[in-house]
């Protein structure tokens, strides 16, 4: 599924809005594995920004990782970006008994709880059931919208429920970070 955000504004994060914030090197790991094909140029940008060696029990600047992400989207694009999402499951702590697609769906905001630590107000993931077969997913956290529908898709991926043939994902257009907004929406239909 094509992202239908507008392109990301160029945005900063030298004056950090996250200076008591980090993320526990484990889940960067999903960066090296979403740019298989270019991992060094991965392992380069994440050095850059101060994120270096790279160790999965160590705890990074969160301002480090948004800074790394923001360059792999200047430099390589948002295909990337959402490659390095779709790899998150596969290397952040995530909580375990996650057997269908609604607690899978919840269980994001849980890892992403797991895998940052400090006092500054970093965000969510809202699950909210519309019916029996559509969901709303809502992000205010402050990674590029790429990354979280490449996290969203693999979550569907992985617990798509049995008498679906597919998961549909689609950006709410209303609101988006890339513009400014605080939150992305995406809506989930099986």
């Amino acid at each position: 599924m094509e992202s239908n955000a507008p392109p990301l504004k160029a945005k900063s994060v030298m004056n950090d809005p996250y200076p008591n914030s980090q993320v526990v090197g484990q889940s960067i790991l999903a960066i090296v594995g979403g740019m298989e094909v270019v991992q060094a140029r991965a392992l380069r940008i994440l050095e850059e920004n101060g994120i270096s060696p790279l160790k999965a029990d160590v705890w990074y600047p969160m301002s480090s990782l948004l800074n790394s992400f923001q360059l792999i989207f200047e430099k390589i694009g948002p295909s990337t970006v959402r490659a390095i999402g779709r790899k998150i499951p596969d290397n952040a702590r995530f909580p375990a008994n996650v057997d269908s697609l609604e607690k899978g769906l919840r269980s994001i905001d849980v890892a992403y709880h797991l895998n940052h630590r400090g006092t500054d107000k970093i965000g969510d993931y809202r699950y909210e059931q519309i019916d029996r077969r559509s969901a709303r997913m809502v992000c205010d956290n402050p990674y590029p919208c790429d990354l979280d529908l490449g996290l969203i898709e693999a979550v569907c991926d992985r617990f798509r429920p049995k008498d679906a043939l597919w998961v549909r994902i689609e950006h709410d257009p209303k609101s988006c970070r890339r513009r400014g907004d605080a939150s992305c929406t995406y809506i989930i239909t099986w």
